[in-house]
């Protein structure tokens, strides 16, 4: 199982990125997946959920109206898109495996400062 996480960078508050997960070793279409974050001397933080077919996603209150997950299953990659980024957004992103959380990207960095 590999996730592998991209997107990331330094954006000013208000801006956008988007983050893709390619995930690879495993029946990527028969897993619900996650987006969780940490914070610089923070614990991880679930933000999203989406579910097998891409058809339903769930939001962490902190996050909601602002990303947007999505996933391709064709392509077998996961899709973030952040706008009205803020300060407190600054954190590494992993995308996850399940509901059991069992495999974990290494991450990508997301800074947002002016």
């Amino acid at each position: 199982v590999q996730l592998v996480e991209s997107g990331g960078g330094m954006v000013q508050p208000g801006g956008s990125l988007r983050l893709s997960c390619a995930a690879s070793g495993f029946t990527f279409s028969s897993y619900d997946m996650r987006w969780v974050r940490q914070a610089p001397g923070k614990g991880p933080e679930w933000i999203s959920t989406i579910n097998t077919g891409g058809g339903s996603a769930y939001y962490a209150d902190s996050v909601k109206g602002r990303f947007t997950f999505s996933r391709d299953n064709a392509k077998n990659t996961l899709y973030l898109q952040m706008n009205s980024l803020k300060p407190e957004d600054t954190a590494l992103y992993y995308c996850v495996r399940g509901g059991g959380m069992d495999y974990w990207g290494k991450g990508t960095l997301v800074t947002v400062s002016s």
